[in-house]
């Protein structure tokens, strides 16, 4: 195992200069919250350099199956896109264990 120095540690622990590349994971059809840092993450581009939103799985009383709650939340990403950003995917239906998508997936 490799040990990190104090004055490493210290270093990593600066904020970063300039705009930081970021992605977002989220199940944003689940609770409002993921919708507030959707849009933050969009009226952030000073400091974010945001690659990609993610639609993240879930299942609850709002969804038929794990697989149903991404396509809701991917949904609702597009809803939320206040501008284009480089892209949006539905997320890993193949781990899911998703066959097809409905409409025949998306991009």
């Amino acid at each position: 195992m490799t040990q990190i120095g104090y004055a490493d540690r210290i270093r990593m622990l600066e904020a970063p200069k300039g705009r930081v590349r970021c992605v977002l994971d989220t199940d944003t059809y689940n609770e409002i919250d993921d919708q507030f840092a959707v849009v933050q993450m969009l009226l952030s581009a000073d400091r974010l350099d945001l690659q990609a939103i993610y639609a993240a799985p879930f299942h609850n009383a709002r969804s038929e199956n794990p697989g149903h709650g991404m396509e809701l939340s991917y949904d609702e990403i597009l809803l939320a896109r206040a501008r284009p950003i480089r892209s949006s995917a539905a997320g890993a239906a193949g781990y899911q264990g998703i066959q097809s998508l409905p409409g025949g997936g998306r991009e």
